[in-house]
């Protein structure tokens, strides 16, 4: 599955509702799932950390189609060439 098959996926799946709570309180629930996978990454279940990011992304998917950007597309644009900043792959850029 493609990320945009993905972002197609969940918009037929939760783009009426989630639209119709609105951009703010569908990010709010994005940052709830992140606060949710952050806990899951310190227990390390593998099972618990499957389902935590994929909830992470489904919440992504749906905030995207929430804000018109299609998700594979802002992906490609921004990393196909490598790192935005120094456009290798790896990134050689010096932490800061």
């Amino acid at each position: 599955m493609t990320i945009a098959q993905f972002q197609k996926l969940i918009e037929e799946i939760y783009y009426e509702k989630d639209s119709r709570r609105g951009m703010e309180a569908t990010f709010m629930w994005l940052t709830e799932e992140v606060g949710e996978l952050s806990r899951a990454l310190r227990r390390g279940n593998p099972q618990q950390l499957r389902e935590e990011f994929a909830d992470v992304a489904a919440w992504l998917a749906t905030l995207a189609s929430i804000a018109g950007v299609d998700l594979q597309q802002a992906v490609v644009e921004k990393y196909c060439d490598g790192c935005p900043k120094c456009g290798c792959t790896p990134c050689r850029c010096t932490e800061g």
